[in-house]
């Protein structure tokens, strides 16, 4: 809430009514919490709805969001509510944006994170535009994090509720689409608050359980969808030792990633093995023991910098960095080649470092986040 009584609660001088605020709405609880909640407040909300894909193809699952049932959710809550409600067909943006350079991603050898690339590409460009279109004051997400005003302007900080938070997958929003987006979910202590006031407001999606992986990728199986998408992706090749021996064959490197351990089919060695690195271009899977995995220097890239002064204007940056969703920071030293380009040394060694994976920064102690690039080969 902001601190200065003249202003409205997504920080407008003016009545809630004469703020036009564009709600981005998948059809899940916690979209339709944010909107039920702002229309609550007598704010002018208009929902949108992106269509990301057909919700009748291969591609698609039940219960995934942007499709199918989740949009008519959407429908009845703005109905429910008495806001308007619009679904925009945005197929061919998500695939040329998102879908394509999933499956590329991952002939390359990389460990994509498209739900990144949707937020970046789709969500906080594309829709962010036409929320502008539609004359709003701000676009409002279900997104658990916070958007807070610093000396310098809007920050980014990590929702109140560790388990929830959402910042790995936020940190390409640009300081141009802070200043215009909202984040109502973000200081909420739980999941359950959230469904409490989705209760309160009697919305039909209360119970509606959480979407699960990514939307377009039917029970986690990567590797079917990138085979329908690229015929002929997985051809057949070697499983090599990091000492140079053949120890198997294997289906495809699409079915591997990095750190892998399980389901290798190599049995009957007397030390456990993992994924090490995926050559590509000769069609191999290398294995080695764990210690291989353990990474210090990390190459980032399309660094995204939400600092309060400009990134390559210091030599070193003392921070905290993520580099997959599931883990805890960890200290890091960031050393700046370009505005966008960086060396980051852990401190700690870190296993299972995959390209295409995101290396998000942190302030050492604190919540906010200072931006963040994609891990690459080098």
């Amino acid at each position: 809430m902001p601190l200065d009584p003249a202003l409205n609660s997504l920080g407008f001088a003016k009545p809630p009514a004469e703020t036009r605020v564009v709600v981005a709405m998948s059809g899940g609880v916690d979209s339709s919490v944010v909107a039920a909640l702002l229309a609550e407040e007598g704010y002018d909300v208009v929902g949108v709805t992106l269509q990301l894909y057909d919700h009748g193809a291969a591609l698609a699952k039940k219960g995934a969001c942007c499709a199918g049932v989740d949009i008519h959710d959407a429908r009845r809550v703005a109905e429910e509510m008495g806001f308007p409600h619009y679904v925009l067909d945005y197929e061919n943006i998500f695939k040329d944006a998102v879908i394509d350079e999933f499956a590329d991603s991952y002939l390359a050898g990389a460990t994509p994170v498209p739900c990144i690339r949707c937020n970046e590409r789709v969500k906080f460009k594309d829709l962010l535009e036409t929320a502008k279109d539609l004359e709003a004051d701000c676009m409002a997400t279900g997104h658990y994090i916070q958007r807070k005003l610093g000396d310098f302007g809007p920050e980014l900080h990590c929702a109140a509720d560790a388990a929830r938070d959402q910042s790995y997958f936020l940190f390409s929003t640009t300081p141009e689409q802070l200043a215009f987006l909202r984040f109502p979910l973000g200081h909420l202590e739980s999941k359950a608050e959230t469904r409490a006031l989705a209760a309160k407001y009697g919305l039909p999606v209360a119970d509606k359980p959480d979407s699960q992986d990514i939307c377009f990728v039917p029970n986690g199986d990567y590797a079917s969808v990138i085979e329908k998408l690229r015929p002929g992706a997985a051809d057949p090749g070697e499983i090599v030792h990091a000492d140079g021996r053949v120890l198997g064959t294997h289906e495809g490197v699409i079915h591997y990633t990095i750190g892998q351990r399980r389901g290798l089919g190599i049995g009957g060695l007397s030390e456990p093995l993992y994924v090490v690195k995926l050559d590509v271009d000769a069609k191999q899977v290398i294995v080695g023991p764990k210690e291989m995995l353990a990474t210090r220097q990390v190459p980032v890239r399309e660094i995204n910098w939400l600092g309060d002064v400009g990134f390559d204007t210091q030599s070193e940056w003392h921070v905290s960095v993520k580099v997959r969703s599931t883990r805890p920071p960890r200290e890091a030293v960031i050393r700046p080649l370009s505005a966008t380009t960086a060396e980051v040394e852990l401190l700690n060694p870190e296993e299972g470092i995959s390209p295409g994976q995101a290396c998000v920064f942190y302030e050492t102690r604190g919540t906010r986040i200072l931006g963040g690039g994609w891990i690459w080969k080098g």
